[in-house]
């Protein structure tokens, strides 16, 4: 089993510096988003706390994967292993279209394969990348069944959509993104599907003492329950966000990631999810994925908690309350949806 390392993500930072957008960080405005408990987030406190929101979703792509993508196959072609048959990988869209868009740059074919019931507005934007794509079954899961056939037949290299050390590397180096522009961040605060980016984040993270709190759907949460479990298992998945969050199982090396020291794990409902989703279009007019509104509905939920005084994880709780002064990143991960959809969050709300 591979634990991911620091060294990891300053390597992927050397290979892709100039491929891939600088991420830009934008401040939460005091009193622009409310809390589900009516008050505001960032108040309540002697100090408060100074949120700021890293905008990944204006990356290549709409998302941050292209990081990973990129480090990925960049990493392949130095090494003289990307074969003639190009690429392949099952995703639930946004991993698809980061892996399509660095073939692309690298010259070779991405087959991508995709549950049916994926977002048109992905199927779409993917094959605009010039990527083959392959709806297959209701689930990641049997995207990625057929992917592994598709290689062992046609001699593609196999990505993957988080569960590789070369992807969570590069899903890394955009903590230390955050850090040039925060030097003296306190928390960081990410959505977690598979875990590549929780990885990524997390062992950066780890390295300058940085709290990173694992934001999940409460009804799609592959590395929570892996932490109750102590090891990775299957859980069922039924989230509004499961189509960038829906992974069935977590990685080990999430999982490894995950239980180190200044690491928290709690859950938001998909209704937290929703109404986090609109405030941010009312904040800042920004049309965020599901998955992406996920991550700062942990600063919004009802039931926060306060973190407590140990530095060791936190396996379960509702959200996740900032001690005063606290200086918090949260990662809108990605954007690759259909802005129409904020009309019928906001029916569902009613």
């Amino acid at each position: 089993m591979y634990h991911l390392t620091y060294s990891d993500i300053k390597d992927a930072a050397d290979r892709i510096t100039g491929r891939v957008r600088p991420v830009a960080l934008a401040p939460v405005d005091a009193d622009a988003i409310p809390t589900a408990s009516g008050g505001e987030l960032g108040e309540g406190d002697e100090q408060g706390c100074d949120v700021w929101l890293a905008l990944e979703f204006m990356q290549h792509t709409g998302s941050f994967k292209a990081r990973g993508a990129q480090n990925f196959l960049q990493a392949h072609r130095e090494a003289g292993t990307l074969p003639d048959a190009g690429v392949t990988i099952a995703s639930g869209g946004n991993a698809g279209m980061a892996c399509a868009w660095a073939a692309r740059q690298q010259g070779v074919q991405a087959t991508v394969f995709l549950p049916a019931n994926a977002p048109e507005v992905k199927v779409a934007k993917l094959r605009s990348y010039g990527a083959d794509v392959r709806l297959t079954g209701t689930e990641y899961a049997e995207a990625l069944a057929a992917c592994e056939t598709f290689a062992a037949e046609s001699g593609a290299l196999t990505s993957h959509a988080y569960d590789h050390p070369l992807i969570a590397a590069g899903a890394g180096t955009l903590l230390e993104e955050i850090l040039q522009q925060i030097p003296d961040l306190d928390t960081v605060v990410v959505a977690v599907g598979g875990g590549g980016l929780f990885a990524g984040v997390a062992t950066a993270a780890s390295h300058h003492n940085i709290r990173t709190v694992a934001v999940e759907p409460e009804f799609c949460r592959a590395l929570n329950a892996a932490l109750q479990a102590g090891r990775p298992v299957d859980v069922p998945l039924d989230s509004v966000a499961a189509d960038s969050l829906g992974a069935r199982r977590t990685s080990q090396m999430a999982l490894h990631a995950a239980q180190q020291d200044r690491v928290h794990s709690v859950l938001v409902s998909d209704a937290e999810i929703i109404r986090t989703r609109r405030a941010l279009w009312d904040h800042r007019r920004l049309a965020v994925e599901h998955g992406a509104a996920t991550a700062l509905a942990a600063l919004t939920s009802p039931g926060r908690r306060r973190r407590d005084s140990s530095t060791g994880p936190v396996v379960e709780g509702r959200g996740y309350l900032p001690g005063n002064g606290e200086k918090i990143c949260v990662v809108l991960c990605g954007a690759n949806t259909d802005p129409g959809d904020l009309v019928h969050d906001r029916t569902d709300l009613t």
